[in-house]
């Protein structure tokens, strides 16, 4: 079946959004940007924080060992006191002072057995030295004035802790713990002091920081009084100084809390530090231990700079890369506008030679159609010079060869609209399953007797609302394509169902279509012939055979309709061409194809006075001839304008019938309009051989007559009889 349209596919133009494309590469950048960074800043967080709580588990494990250690020494310290306090019994100075020798010797006895003492010294109810285990005999010494004996003599604490202390009693760089003597009345009797080396402790915790510089140890009485530390700060034979610790820590110790944390800086060193603190057993000595804020930091920043400076490596790697892309971008812009320019240049180009070729191809038609408008007014010329001969007599033959003459001349005029998609269409409702084989002679006769015609018409075929009129004349179109396919015999198969339209891109609404296939067992076509099947004024018939508006026809014809036209062939196999038209649901607006948008009372014609508005003067001669051999009484005018003007004088009439065309100001719809508002109750018809502005129209309720129309339609418009 040589097919006639396709239409023509537009390769869509090539866009390219530069700005879009920088946009998202300017993103990318930020997000290359700101996630490692951010991941970075979280990173440094979270490892200083768990170093800092390393250092703080850390610190917390010296301070329980030292804290341990510091109980054992003064409980072996409390038991030595015990010993002494149970040598001494209650023996007043004078007795002691009577066996001096005694005392020192047990003294160093007992000093002797533990490296942690420096020296036991005796003291009397009057502060004086009256025995010591270093020295015999013992100095005259006398501490009456000192704050730890008048805390002994006071009994306020069992155990008291002196500061730190070089000279002839302790004879080493020591602490002392002193407990005071009673008698069984309650009298003091002095005082017993044991001087602890600070040097044992120094070495004990020299092994607990394993050579750490950043950790400090240490002994601290409960006022904040530095008793040992570790490192010492004090110069080599410097003589022994008791420190401070900060402020904020010496009154955290004062509660007298069990243990606890600060962060501080150290008064002794200015250096910044973490501490923790447990108080010795029920002694005013706290074991502390420290470790220094800044080596944290140093050692957490060089992590930090060598993880930073691996992981931003690749960043800046990434950062630009595109940063180059940026700038290649705004290179590839300039390069893609100047090919845009040349490819405008080439499609201008282009476009002029495919112009060219739609030139020839008009001439072509409008030659084919001046051939066949030549041949049909020749045959009305030719019979119009026979009835002039004949005196206009005996002219039936004539006529009716010029009737069939006008008829061929109505076809390609409605096949040119068609095409054009301004043909008004005569809507009805269409019932397939008795309309199609009320066809099937015509569509017969389309085909030649040499090709067997088959219809099949499922049951319970939907209905649908459709040009009848058109509908035939797209039918007899591919009837004659199948007899041209298939010149040596063959089968034309016609199939109605109920179904879908296939999801290829369609501009059609709804989901429920009545399917027309017409399949034939011809020739059939390659696939670029089928591609271009629907297009205008393609043809694969020999010159002059055919104009190329049949498939075309077809295809406008169905898409004012509301539905579309599909073709499918195989060269050598045959073709199938597919109409869908779109199922009929509920009644239709009547007017637009010559019915009264209501049903009027019948009115006589005769007599009736008609206001006809048409440009034409010809036309409006022939309509107004048959009005009047109705019995009407018609008064013409050119324009709208015209018109207006007349019944704006205060002329009536029972009809008005305008043209929708016409040139001046306003048009026939206009006219319309101005007549409601002004005239709400006065007739009026509209007749037009367009379809342009029906829309518009049909919004104004009126009838319309579609043009060339039945003198017979004209009589039931004047009467008000439906048609």
């Amino acid at each position: 079946m040589p097919n006639e349209e396709s239409p023509t596919r537009k390769t869509p133009a090539l866009s390219r959004s530069f700005s879009t494309t920088r946009h998202v590469l300017r993103l990318v950048l930020v997000i290359a940007v700101v996630v490692p960074l951010l991941s970075l800043l979280g990173y440094g967080y979270l490892d200083y924080t768990h170093r800092t709580s390393n250092v703080s588990e850390a610190i917390d494990r010296l301070a329980r060992v030292e804290q341990e250690h510091a109980a054992e020494v003064l409980h072996l310290n409390r038991e030595m006191a015990l010993r002494v306090l149970d040598m001494l019994n209650d023996s007043d100075d004078t007795t002691l002072r009577a066996h001096e020798p005694s005392i020192h010797a047990k003294l160093s006895g007992i000093a002797g057995d533990f490296p942690q003492v420096a020296t036991i010294s005796v003291f009397g109810a009057d502060g004086k030295l009256l025995a010591n285990s270093s020295y015999f005999p013992a100095p005259m010494i006398s501490i009456a004035g000192k704050h730890d004996f008048s805390t002994a003599r006071a009994n306020s604490r069992p155990v008291q802790l002196s500061l730190p202390l070089l000279g002839k009693i302790a004879e080493a760089d020591a602490f002392a713990t002193n407990i005071g003597r009673f008698g069984t009345g309650g009298t003091f009797l002095g005082m017993v002091s044991i001087a602890l080396r600070r040097e044992y402790f120094s070495k004990f915790y020299q092994e607990l920081t394993g050579g750490d510089p950043a950790l400090i140890l240490g002994l601290v009485r409960q006022d904040g009084a530095i008793l040992v530390r570790y490192p010492d700060i004090t110069a080599s034979g410097a003589p022994a100084v008791s420190p401070t610790l900060q402020p904020s820590i010496a009154r955290a110790l004062q509660d007298n809390p069990a243990s606890g944390h600060a962060t501080t800086t150290a008064a002794v060193d200015g250096a910044g530090r973490m501490y923790s603190f447990r108080r010795v057993g029920d002694v005013p000595l706290y074991a502390v231990s420290g470790y220094a804020t800044g080596v944290i930091f140093e050692q957490w920043w060089r992590h930090y700079a060598l993880v930073s400076t691996l992981t931003l490596l690749p960043c800046v790697a990434v950062w630009m890369l595109v940063v180059f892309s940026l700038h290649h971008l705004t290179a590839e812009q300039i390069a893609w506008e100047q090919w845009q320019k040349e490819i405008r240049a080439r499609s201008n180009a282009e476009e002029s030679a495919r112009q060219s070729q739609r030139m020839s191809a008009l001439g072509n038609l409008v030659s084919n159609v001046a051939h066949d408008f030549n041949n049909l007014l020749m045959v009305v010329s030719a019979n119009i010079e026979i009835a002039r001969r004949k005196g206009y007599n005996n002219l039936e033959h004539e006529v009716l060869t010029m009737k069939r003459a006008m008829i061929n001349a109505e076809s390609l005029t409605r096949r040119l609209l068609s095409v054009a998609r301004k043909q008004p269409l005569k809507q009805h409702e269409v019932d397939f399953s008795s309309w199609l084989p009320a066809v099937t002679a015509i569509v017969q006769t389309s085909v030649g007797s040499q090709v067997r015609l088959e219809l099949h018409i499922e049951p319970e075929v939907w209905k649908v609302y459709v040009d009848p009129t058109e509908l035939e004349l797209a039918i007899i179109n591919i009837a004659v394509n199948a007899r041209d396919a298939t010149p040596t015999g063959g089968r034309f198969t016609i199939r109605c169902c109920n179904g879908n339209l296939p999801a290829n891109g369609a501009d059609v609404s709804g989901d429920e279509f009545v399917i027309l296939s017409f399949t034939d067992d011809g020739e059939g076509m390659d696939q670029d012939t089928v591609r271009r099947a629907f297009e205008p004024l393609f043809t694969t018939k020999v010159r002059g055979a055919g104009t190329g508006l049949g498939l075309a026809q077809v295809l406008a014809t169905f898409e004012q309709m509301g539905g579309t036209a599909r073709i499918e062939s195989v060269a050598g196999l045959g073709t199938t061409v597919r109409l869908y038209l779109p199922r009929y649901k509920g009644p239709a607006d009547q007017k637009l194809h010559g019915e009264t948008s209501a049903k009027r009372p019948e009115t006589p014609v005769s007599g009736s006075t008609v206001l006809l508005v048409e440009d034409n003067a010809e036309v409006a001669a022939g309509i107004a001839a048959v009005l009047e051999v109705f019995g009407c009484h018609v008064h013409h005018e050119m324009s709208a304008d015209a018109a207006l003007h007349v019944l704006d004088s205060g002329k009536k009439f029972d009809v008005i019938l305008t043209e929708v065309h016409m040139p001046g100001r306003l048009n026939g719809i206009d006219l319309v309009e101005r007549v409601r508002r002004s005239w709400p109750a006065q007739k009026v018809a509209l007749m037009t051989g367009y379809a342009d502005e029906l829309e518009r129209a049909e919004r104004l309720d009126v009838p319309i007559l579609a043009k060339p129309f039945d003198m017979e339609e004209l009589s039931a418009l004047i009467s008000g009889r439906p048609t």
